[in-house]
Parts: C-alpha cells; sequence; structure tokens
C-alpha cells in the first residue's frame, strides 16, 4: 500500500479520534431528571392545550383551519352549533369533537398559528410517554383546560 492511499485513509480516522480526545477532556454534566430539569429552550413547542376564556367558555369554536394547516394531518376536528342551553364556546359553533394523533404530530406549531381565537397552543410540558398507541390519540377533554376558579 502506497503511502497516499494510506494518507487518504487514515485522516479522516485520525480526524474523528481528535474530535473524541476533545471532548473527554470536557465536565460531563448529568441532569437528575425527575428531581432536576433542564431549561427550554423558548421557542419549545410540545403539548398541545386547548385554552378558554376567563369566563370559562372554550375558545374553539370548531372552524377546523388548524386541521386543514396541519401538514401531518393529524388532527380531526367535528363541529357542532351552540344552543342557548348548551353554549360551549361564545360563537355560533364549538368543537363537539376535538382530536389529535400525537404519533404523527411533528410539532410544527402551524395548528398555532392558524387558530383565529387562540384556542390550540402548544405549551412546554414533553413527558409525552405512553405504552399503548391508543394513548397517543389526545381527545377534546384531555386536551382542555380545566376552568379557572374565580375568586
Amino acid at each position: 500500500m502506497s503511502f497516499e492511499v494510506f494518507a487518504d485513509v487514515a485522516k479522516p480516522i485520525l480526524g474523528g479520534f481528535s474530535i473524541t480526545a476533545k471532548r473527554l477532556g470536557r465536565k460531563k454534566v448529568t441532569i437528575q431528571y425527575p428531581l432536576e430539569r433542564r431549561e427550554q429552550y423558548e421557542r419549545t413547542r410540545w403539548r398541545h392545550v386547548l385554552t378558554r376564556h376567563d369566563d370559562g367558555l372554550e375558545r374553539c369554536i370548531g372552524c377546523s383551519l388548524c386541521a386543514g394547516a396541519c401538514p401531518a394531518r393529524c388532527i380531526y376536528v367535528d363541529a357542532g352549533e351552540n344552543t342557548e342551553e348548551n353554549r360551549l364556546s361564545p360563537g355560533e359553533r364549538h368543537a363537539v369533537r376535538y382530536e389529535i394523533n400525537m404519533l404523527r404530530c411533528i410539532f410544527c406549531g402551524y395548528c398555532a398559528d392558524a387558530c383565529p381565537t387562540g384556542a390550540i397552543v402548544l405549551r412546554k410540558d414533553f413527558e409525552l410517554a405512553n405504552y399503548e398507541r391508543d394513548d397517543f390519540i389526545f381527545t377534546k377533554e384531555m386536551l382542555l383546560e380545566p376552568v379557572r376558579e374565580t375568586v
């Protein structure tokens, strides 16, 4: 084997070893996860939440713009009419069924950008692990914020 061939093969290997050697000199940081949490970046987008107005009414009006904007097609919205006896949102309509398939979601945030009422937001809660596939279909009841108690 000639020296040029050996140099062409050895140069990338030695370059990789040099990167590893530089990293070995750095101080290791261990986060004790359940007790300590790493700071999330400012624009982190994780768990979807359906928000409410201050008076407890749902912000979602069932317009399905979030479903239309979703590139992964993981959102399903079924809208229904509001009545005076059953008023769930301030508009004429509300979401009867709202589902997000979290296995398909790519956490792009387009659903939040498309929402005209600010009903769907992505918060920094990143603990989304489950054991069953069916548990990754988030329903309206799972996504909806609890009603705030007014004092």
